[in-house]
C-alpha cells in the first residue's frame, strides 16, 4: 500500500481531522450512487447552439422565456416554442399542455402538421388570466405527468411566480423526468424573473424545401440571457420533412 503524501506514516487520518471531514463531506454530496448525475436537457441537435447552453441543451424543469422581438413577431415566437415542443415530444411519451391567457395566439391544425405535431398530443387550457396559467403549470410540474408545459402570458413572468415554478420543478415526483417548460410573453412585459434562458424571436423569410413543394419557416433567434451559459444570435430553419 502506498503512502499518502499528506500522511507519511501510512496511518488512517485521525478522527475529526480536516482530511477526514473533507472526505465525509464529499461522500455526503455525492450521495449513495456516487457523483450526482447531470440535470437532463433537451439537445437542439445543433452544436452551434448546444455549446452555448449548460449541459449541451435546454435544461428540463426550470422555465425558459420566449419573447417576440416586436408585437408582430408573436406568431413567430409561438412557432419557435412549438418547434421546441415537437422536438421534446418526438423523444418522449405523453402530451403537452398549452395554458393560454386570454387574447394570446393559439396553434392551428395546418401549422401543427408542418411541425410534425399530432393534435391529439396537445392539451389546450384557455385560462382566465396569467394567475390561472401559473397555477396550471405549477400543478403539472408537481404531477410530473406531462413532458412539455407551455404558458402563454398576457403580462409577463414576475419574480414570485417564476420562483414558484422553479421550486415546483425541483420538488416533483421522485424518479420522474422533469418537463420542458416554456413561457411566452409579450415584448413589453420585461419583468425580472428566474427563467433559465431568455430567447428573443423574430420571423425571417421562409425558404422552399429541398423538394420545392413547401415553405420551411425560419426564425431569427437571439439567446439574450442564459444562466451559466453564453448568449448568441442565429438564423434557424425548420425542416418540415425531417421534423427537426
Amino acid at each position: 500500500m502506498g503512502l499518502d503524501p499528506a500522511n507519511q506514516t501510512g496511518r488512517d487520518p485521525a478522527p475529526g481531522s480536516p482530511r477526514e471531514r473533507l472526505a465525509a463531506l464529499r461522500a455526503r454530496l455525492s450521495g449513495p450512487g456516487g457523483p450526482a448525475a447531470p440535470p437532463p436537457v433537451l439537445s437542439l441537435g445543433l452544436p452551434a447552439i448546444d455549446t452555448h447552453l449548460p449541459g449541451g441543451g435546454l435544461a428540463l424543469g426550470p422555465p425558459h422565456e420566449i419573447v417576440p422581438m416586436e408585437p408582430a413577431d408573436a406568431i413567430a415566437a409561438l412557432g419557435f416554442a412549438l418547434a421546441l415542443c415537437a422536438a421534446q415530444l418526438a423523444r418522449t411519451q405523453g402530451a403537452a399542455l398549452i395554458a393560454a391567457a386570454p387574447n394570446q395566439p393559439l396553434p392551428h391544425g395546418h401549422g401543427l402538421a408542418g411541425l410534425g405535431l399530432d393534435p391529439s398530443r396537445l392539451l389546450l387550457l384557455e385560462a382566465g388570466g396569467d394567475a390561472e396559467v401559473f397555477r396550471a403549470l405549477e400543478a403539472a410540474l408537481h404531477a410530473r405527468a406531462l413532458p412539455v408545459l407551455i404558458g402563454l402570458l398576457a403580462d409577463g413572468l414576475p419574480l414570485k411566480p417564476g420562483r414558484r415554478l422553479q421550486l415546483a420543478a425541483e420538488g416533483g415526483s421522485e424518479g420522474a423526468s422533469p418537463p420542458l417548460v416554456l413561457i411566452l410573453r409579450p415584448p413589453q412585459a420585461d419583468l425580472p424573473n428566474g427563467a433559465a434562458t431568455r430567447w428573443r424571436v423574430a420571423s425571417a423569410p421562409a425558404t422552399r424545401d429541398r423538394f420545392g413543394s413547401q415553405d420551411n419557416p425560419r426564425w431569427r433567434a437571439r439567446l439574450e440571457r442564459c444562466r451559466n451559459g453564453r448568449g448568441g444570435d442565429w438564423l434557424l430553419e425548420w425542416d418540415h420533412a425531417a421534423h427537426r
